[in-house]
């Protein structure tokens, strides 16, 4: 029998503890956004070795002759190669999109016109004077700012990375040190060794998924005549990551250029169907069938979660926020006090604990 039942409700001394502990939290994370997030995101990188590692130790060769050093090494500098190349593509992209800035906004205005002539209502004349008014010089301004805030972001990550590789070599004598009782040692190290998996293979196979739509949308957008596929398509790629409302977005933001580039609706309409179309054929048929409900969670909390972290650190926290849950539950999972969040968190109120313990009392039955 589950014993999910046998979890005691909390009762208000707890419930409070938590919450301000909780407000506590998200103030530290909230004014430390530019040095916590670089961290989370080398974690998350590290993960991904550490699952690309998981897959090279499975060819004969790679296992008896290559040591874990050399696959974390290999797998590193493979990754750092297939950022700068991205990296010196986008930068590619953004300046031929800056180059014609003027004519897109003419573009525009030529679009919000066929669009008053087609519904005989002037319903784009704030637009109009909005895109009119607008100071474009600023908006690259901030582009600039936001590239350098990256670009030194980028830096501070490789650095936090190499750190987390070279740790990663001590990390089984420390907890040795830390934790000398055996058992207690082993159940550490299958929080960790759960927290592994199930996060590496949802960054995993997120990254092949979002890889798969980001391309087959430059591959349609090429076909369409869209200026820049690259960088619409590497901004499907990252949108993707967010939960629900990130495939929405990434399909919006091209079908608007469409109207930006050629000045007519009707490529914003091609654009937008098309588009949309492999949203739904990755995000509904392939995704599913490839992660499956590995992460355990609710629908409602992923929601949650996106608006939650989103609040917080704005984009990249809606980026972070599945993996970020996941984690807390897990570590949720494996403390008593804590289990109940766990519980709520969880996609069915059933923890892989649950599972473990059912099948341990059935071993100790059949025995008895």
């Amino acid at each position: 029998m589950s014993n999910q039942n046998s979890v005691k409700a909390p009762d208000l001394a707890k419930i409070t503890y938590i919450l301000i502990s909780a407000v506590a939290i998200v103030m530290i994370l909230y004014y430390t956004e530019e040095y916590v997030i670089p961290f989370i995101i080398a974690m998350l990188v590290w993960f991904i070795i550490h699952e690309a590692r998981e897959y090279l130790v499975r060819i004969p060769f790679v296992a008896r002759k290559v040591p874990v050093w050399a696959q974390s090494t290999f797998s590193f500098l493979f990754m750092n190669v297939i950022l700068f190349v991205v990296g010196k593509m986008l930068y590619i992209s953004m300046s031929n999109l800056s180059v014609g800035l003027e004519e897109y906004q003419a573009n525009l205005l030529l679009a919000m016109q066929e669009l008053n002539d087609l519904v005989g209502v002037d319903l784009a004349a704030q637009m109009i004077s909005y895109v009119q008014n607008s100071d474009f010089t600023e908006f690259i301004s901030m582009m600039i700012d936001t590239a350098t805030t990256l670009l030194g972001d980028a830096f501070l990550i490789f650095i936090y990375l190499i750190f987390l590789l070279v740790e990663e070599t001590v990390f089984d004598r420390k907890m040795a040190a830390f934790y000398p009782d055996q058992k207690e040692r082993e159940k550490k190290f299958s929080l960790l060794n759960k927290m592994d998996k199930n996060i590496g293979r949802y960054l995993l196979l997120k990254t092949f998924v979002s890889f798969i739509t980001g391309l087959l949308s430059y591959l349609v957008l090429m076909l369409f005549g869209i200026d820049s596929p690259f960088f619409w398509a590497m901004m499907i790629f990252v949108l993707n990551y967010i939960p629900t409302v990130g495939s929405l977005i990434a399909t919006l933001f091209p079908a608007f250029f469409a109207i930006l580039q050629f000045g007519e609706l009707a490529p914003f309409v091609y654009v937008l169907v098309s588009v949309g179309v492999i949203q739904v054929i990755v995000g509904n048929i392939i995704e599913p069938k490839m992660m499956g409900n590995s992460l355990n969670m609710s629908s409602l909390v992923v929601i949650l979660s996106l608006t939650i972290w989103g609040a917080i650190w704005g984009v990249m926290g809606m980026i972070l926020s599945v993996p970020i849950t996941v984690m807390m539950i897990i570590v949720c999972e494996e403390i008593p006090s804590l289990r109940f969040v766990a519980v709520a968190l969880s996609e069915q109120g059933e923890l892989s604990t649950d599972e473990v313990l059912d099948q341990q009392e059935m071993t100790s039955t059949e025995g008895g």
